[in-house]
């Protein structure tokens, strides 16, 4: 990785609480899709957020997140690293971007809608920005 923060033990940089964030999404209905995996492979080459982040770390860090995933209490633990990892302004990027990875592959499951409700919750977003957040995540990635 070209530029990593400081850490503390158990903390994570705002570039690998984006990427958690969107894995998460993903895993949310236990499907992680060709068209989820792809649209965060395609998040991280392109958001200037991701620019000195090297893509060839995406894998190892999404297994990471999945390690996570598989401990007792590791949703919680990831939400809270997420939320402490990203200064203001990201957070609604964070938000944007698991909106984006819940639509990729059409309607968001029952799954992802929860998981969107507990990142809201555990990144203290405004439910007016959370909801256009939404809107403009089904406007980008809608089809016919």
């Amino acid at each position: 990785m070209a530029q990593q923060a400081t850490k503390q033990p158990g903390s994570i940089n705002h570039q690998t609480a984006l990427i958690y964030t969107m894995v998460l999404v993903s895993a949310a209905d236990r499907d992680m899709t060709d068209a989820e995996l792809s649209m965060i492979g395609q998040e991280v080459q392109k958001l200037p957020v991701f620019r000195d982040y090297d893509a060839a770390d995406l894998p190892a860090e999404a297994a990471k997140c999945a390690e996570y995933l598989s401990q007792d209490d590791g949703l919680d633990t990831l939400l809270g690293l997420i939320a402490t990892a990203l200064p203001g302004m990201l957070k609604e990027t964070a938000y944007a971007l698991a909106c984006d990875i819940a639509v990729a592959d059409g309607k968001p499951s029952q799954e992802e809608i929860r998981l969107l409700e507990m990142l809201r919750h555990a990144l203290k977003l405004d439910p007016r920005a959370a909801a256009a957040i939404e809107r403009a995540a089904r406007a980008r990635n809608a089809t016919l």
